[in-house]
């Protein structure tokens, strides 16, 4: 039954949102912020102070559990010492001392014992003002203990009393009461030396085991930055080695596999080169084929036509007309397959490239596409422009901007749509020696690209023929904002653009 009512409870705080699990995560957002997040070292010299915190708490309670005991015996002993003196100086002045003076001269040769406060009494229980002796003179009050410490060092009070008796006749008593003040301050002057001391030991241990840690854990930040570099596709890295053997093996690793990256990188790119080369080439000889032989027959076809055109004119008007329908929709038939011709031919390959400016080539890509959709308004930037940069760099631009103006135009809904292209330094290069690069944007502000739709063969065709260049291609969009394409392109170093 009671079971039942734990559970019962349990369901409800947990059906009401009470929190009666949900500390957890509290716990463990703690703990991230004050141990899972900190770096390792941090974490380290947590746990070093940690320890020297746990060492100083019990160097503390064992240093308060010897001055306990010190303290003791002290008092103890200082007792036992006060009480034999008291006796002797009863016993030695007796002979010398008038009974009269003994008690108010007693407190004379008691005044230097430590730990102690002697009072002298006479027989009526009244205490003798010069009879009152503090013991202990040592004791300063600007030494006084905490009242924290004194309470845990200070022994029980003790109290002694030893009669004076004089030729057989009490005259008055000596009360000897413990006094550890002194005792209790001395101790507590030693415990504050040590802990300071072991205060400025810990904080020169810390600050140099933060400098040691730093060094060790160095290359490990290193490790770290190599690896955000890998991640963003630098793998030209390299680590520095340490002397640390662990850190050493870790670090060759490292540029090993940053190495075979690298070479992997350069053997893909060098077979995407090739690989696109060969399309291009291909398609360059299928646009050829089409243009000197396909072409020059539909021409060939259509003066054919016109010929028998020209030709059926002295035939009657029955067959004449009959005639003529059927060669008008010949000549529809060539003039739809022309169309095509040169439709495919700038599909596969530009004829101008290589011939007119790039600048041009690009400008009447532009026209086109502003021909083709009057509702959206296109423009065309350059900045500083070479007439031409190789046959594979003018391709990819050309590409790049004809595909990017399609989806533009296909998929964005675009109402503006602008193309710049120019030459720019690379943002890393400094001084004399200056990389230069091809830069390209296109830019439309579309509804964007969804996050959740797949990569087009289009998109992907760009991207192998940019990184194919050893460029770079970068999409920006956002929904609702439009599309942004940045397209780099090193012009230093490269071929002709054959790719073999």
């Amino acid at each position: 039954m009671a079971d039942m009512k734990g559970s019962t409870l349990i369901s409800a705080q947990t059906e009401t949102g009470m929190p009666f699990v949900g500390q957890w995560p509290l716990v463990r957002e703690l703990m991230h912020t004050l141990w899972h997040g900190r770096s390792v070292r941090t974490q380290l010299l947590l746990v070093v102070v940690l320890i020297e915190l746990m060492a100083g708490l019990l160097g503390g309670i064992v240093t308060i559990i010897q001055a306990r005991t010190s303290t003791r015996i002290e008092i103890a002993a200082s007792m036992e010492l006060a009480q034999l003196l008291v006796s002797e100086a009863v016993a030695l002045m007796q002979q010398e001392v008038p009974a009269e003076k003994f008690l108010a001269d007693l407190s004379s040769p008691l005044r230097l014992i430590r730990h102690v406060r002697i009072v002298v009494k006479d027989a009526a229980e009244g205490s003798l003002p010069v009879g009152t002796s503090a013991g202990g003179s040592d004791f300063t009050p600007g030494r006084r203990a905490p009242s924290w410490f004194a309470a845990l060092i200070a022994p029980p009070i003790a109290s002694r009393d030893v009669p004076v008796i004089v030729n057989g006749q009490r005259i008055g008593t000596v009360e000897i009461l413990a006094e550890p003040r002194d005792e209790i301050a001395e101790a507590w002057g030693n415990a504050v030396a040590l802990a300071m001391v072991a205060l400025f030991v810990n904080v020169a241990v810390v600050g140099m085991l933060y400098f040691l840690f730093g060094r060790v854990l160095g290359p490990l930040t290193g490790v770290a930055h190599g690896l955000a570099d890998l991640e963003r596709h630098n793998y030209r890295v390299r680590l520095p080695r340490p002397r640390a053997r662990e850190l050493a093996a870790i670090t060759d690793h490292f540029n090993a596999l940053a190495k075979a990256l690298d070479a992997t990188r350069t053997e893909n790119e060098m077979l995407n080169r090739r690989l696109i080369s060969a399309q291009d080439d291909e398609r360059k000889r299928t646009a050829l084929e089409l243009h000197d032989e396909v072409g020059p027959s539909l021409f060939g076809l259509k003066a054919n036509a016109c010929s028998i055109a020209s030709a059926i004119a002295e035939l009657p008007d029955a067959i004449r007309s009959r005639l003529n329908a059927r060669i008008r929709a010949s000549l529809a038939i060539v003039e739809h397959l022309q169309t095509i011709n040169r439709s495919m031919l700038n599909r596969l390959r530009p004829m101008a490239l290589g011939h007119v400016p790039l600048r041009d080539i690009l400008s009447e890509l532009v026209q086109d596409r502003a021909r083709q959709q009057p509702q959206a308004a296109f423009s065309f930037t350059t900045g500083k422009l070479a007439p031409s940069y190789g046959e594979a760099i003018d391709l990819t631009v050309y590409r790049c901007v004809q595909e990017s103006l399609t989806n533009a135009a296909r998929h964005a809904q675009a109402s503006k749509v602008t193309v710049a292209l120019s030459e720019a330094c690379n943002d890393v290069c400094a001084g004399e020696q200056r990389s230069m690069q091809l830069l390209l944007t296109v830019r439309d502000d579309g509804c964007g690209i969804d996050p959740a739709a797949p990569i087009g063969f289009g998109i992907r065709g760009m991207r192998e023929r940019v990184q194919a260049l050893g460029g770079s291609y970068q999409v920006d969009s956002e929904s609702r904002r439009g599309t942004c394409v940045r397209i780099m392109i090193p012009l230093d170093g490269l071929d002709d653009g054959s790719g073999t």
